[in-house]
C-alpha cells in the first residue's frame, strides 16, 4: 500500500525561508515518503515581490526531503494562467493577505494530484509526525480543519482556520466547493477571503482538535504549530504576527526554542546552497 503523504503549499519567492523551514520540519518527524506540491505564480505588476519560487529552490526542497526518504520529492506548479483568467480582477485580489492564499482554491482543477492531501500555510512548523493528520478519515467530508482561535469568538463559533486543511478533492469536485468559492470572491469583498468563503459555502466539514493547528503556545501533543496572527492582552492590548523565519522574535517574543535544531540545519543549507535563486 502506498504510504506517501501528499502536502501542498502556496506562496512566492520572498517567503522561501519559511517554506524551507516548514519542509525541514516535515522531514524531521515523518519517516514516510512525502510528496510536496508547491503552488506559485507571477503577478509582479501588483507587487514587485510577487514572483514565483524558482526551480532551484524547489530542488533544494527535494534535496532536504530525500535526505530523510529517497522516495520523497517536491514539485513546482505554476498557477499563473488560472489565476489571471479568474481572480486577478476580483474584489479580493488586493488584500491584507497576499493573493497566493487564494491558490488553494484551484486544487480541484489541477491534474495529477491525489484525491487526498494536506494544505499548509507556509507559516507552519511540524512538531511531530504529520502522518497523524493525513491518516484521519474524511470520507464524505469536503475537508477537515480546526477552529480559528480568534474567529470562533468574533465571527462564528464554528469558524475554522484555513491555514491547515485536510482536503478530500473527490468530494470537493462533487460539490464544486472551490469553484463556488472562487465565484463568491468575484462579488464579495472579504477581510479573510478564501477562509470566509469556505466557511459560508462548505456543505460538510470535519472539525480537527486544536493540536493539528496550534495557533498559540506549543503543547506536548502539538502536531503543527501555526505562526499566525494573535492577540496579547497584557501588559497592553496588541496584535502580533511573528513568523517562524523571524528567529529572534520567535525566541524573545514567543519564547519558543523547540525548533532550534531546524534553524541550525537551515543555516547549514544556506552555506551549501544559494537559497535566493
Amino acid at each position: 500500500m502506498d504510504q506517501t503523504i501528499s502536502i501542498c503549499y502556496s506562496g512566492n519567492r520572498r517567503v522561501f525561508p519559511g517554506l524551507l523551514l516548514s519542509v525541514l520540519s516535515l522531514a524531521q518527524y515523518t519517516a514516510r515518503p512525502l510528496h510536496v506540491y508547491v503552488l506559485s505564480m507571477d503577478v509582479h505588476e501588483q507587487d514587485p515581490s510577487f514572483v514565483p519560487f524558482t526551480q532551484n529552490q524547489v530542488d533544494i526542497l527535494t534535496h532536504v526531503l530525500q535526505e530523510k526518504n529517497p522516495q520523497s520529492r517536491a514539485e513546482l506548479i505554476d498557477v499563473t494562467e488560472l489565476y489571471r483568467r479568474t481572480l486577478l480582477e476580483s474584489k479580493n485580489s488586493q488584500n491584507y493577505y497576499t493573493p497566493y492564499t487564494l491558490l488553494r482554491l484551484y486544487l480541484n482543477d489541477l491534474s495529477g494530484l491525489p484525491d487526498k492531501l494536506i494544505y499548509l500555510d507556509i507559516d507552519t512548523m511540524c512538531a511531530s509526525d504529520i502522518g497523524q493528520l493525513y491518516d484521519i478519515d474524511i470520507e464524505g467530508y469536503e475537508y477537515a480543519a480546526a477552529l480559528d482561535c480568534m474567529g470562533r469568538f468574533w465571527i462564528h463559533p464554528r469558524y475554522c482556520n484555513a491555514g491547515i486543511l485536510l482536503l478530500n478533492l473527490t468530494e470537493i469536485r462533487r460539490t464544486r466547493l472551490f469553484e463556488r468559492a472562487r465565484e463568491y470572491l468575484l462579488t464579495h469583498k472579504l477581510v479573510m477571503p478564501d477562509q470566509t468563503a469556505l466557511h459560508r459555502l462548505s456543505k460538510r466539514r470535519k472539525y480537527l482538535p486544536r493540536r493539528f493547528n496550534e495557533q498559540r503556545n506549543l503543547h506536548a501533543d502539538t502536531v503543527i504549530k501555526h505562526f499566525c496572527r494573535g492577540i496579547k492582552f497584557f501588559p497592553f492590548f496588541h496584535l502580533y504576527n511573528y513568523k517562524q523565519w523571524e528567529r529572534e522574535k520567535v525566541h524573545k517574543k514567543l519564547k519558543i526554542f523547540y525548533f532550534d535544531d531546524l534553524y541550525a540545519r537551515y543555516d547549514a543549507l544556506a552555506e551549501q546552497f544559494n537559497l535566493s535563486e
